[in-house]
């Protein structure tokens, strides 16, 4: 050991609205010796953080150039729609794409969602990110379609949303570069996918604990099947006999006196 190695630690970008922190307790309790930092990007910038190499691996948004990156499906979120709170569209529980076509919709330039343009009436101009968009539907300037975990992350309280049941979905996933799987890429994928503390890919599983042996019956002393338990004292027979016991003389007939000449 010369102390010129570096301590190993494990990169992991995410986009906005995605929550890690639950893999990151996960890996703080298994790793302890391993630092996780997080590194928040935008999902426009996820692709090109990872090729670089400035993360090991990160939690984005589908889809990705699956020619240069592995990725492994989590979770697909709600779409909604985000309104004022007066807003007619609070009157129902969820709206469709028709619902919108009369209204003016943000279309941020960092939108997550693989479409050319959201329904209904285009805005005067397009706003730099979901933030911004947020900030114009406040002002009453249209209306916005997120994911709602972006919904969430951008919360007003004079806003509020509707899911959105025939809109575009958006999935994440983590993902990291195909040659660059290292063992602590494989340790997180380990934490996502829900392996236990004693579970690792190429891990040989553990052998089945034997079962124990039924103890041998004692020679002759096989067991014997009800029927053929005695009878106790006193039984009787289906003909009312004792087992074993001899039948009763009949007494002999007593014939008629002779009379005597």
């Amino acid at each position: 050991m010369t102390g010129s190695e570096e301590t190993p630690s494990f990169r992991l970008a995410y986009v906005p609205g995605v929550t890690p922190a639950k893999w990151v307790r996960i890996w703080n309790e298994r790793r302890p010796g391993v630092p996780l930092t997080l590194l928040q990007v935008p999902a426009a910038e996820a692709s090109d953080v990872l090729r670089a190499g400035d993360a090991d691996a990160g939690l984005v948004r589908l889809p990705v150039d699956r020619t240069f990156f592995s990725a492994i499906p989590l979770y697909t979120e709600t779409t909604v729609v985000v309104v004022p709170r007066d807003h007619v569209i609070t009157a129902a529980e969820e709206v469709t794409l028709a619902d919108l076509a009369d209204e003016v919709l943000c279309h941020p330039l960092d939108d997550v969602f693989d479409w050319d343009a959201p329904p209904g009436e285009p805005a005067f101009e397009r706003p730099a990110t979901t933030e911004d968009a947020v900030e114009l539907v406040a002002a009453g300037v249209g209306l916005l379609v997120v994911p709602q975990s972006l919904a969430r992350l951008y919360h007003r309280r004079d806003l509020t949303y509707r899911p959105l049941t025939d809109g575009p979905e958006s999935a994440v996933a983590l993902s990291w570069p195909e040659e660059a799987t290292t063992d602590l890429v494989d340790d997180f994928i380990g934490i996502v996918r829900g392996r236990t503390v004693n579970s690792t890919r190429g891990r040989q599983a553990a052998p089945a604990p034997k079962t124990a042996k039924a103890a041998p019956e004692k020679a002759g002393r096989a067991q014997k099947p009800a029927a053929a338990a005695k009878a106790t004292p006193g039984a009787r027979t289906a003909r009312g006999r004792a087992p074993g016991a001899k039948s009763a003389a009949k007494p002999a007939k007593r014939g008629k006196p002779r009379r005597r000449s």
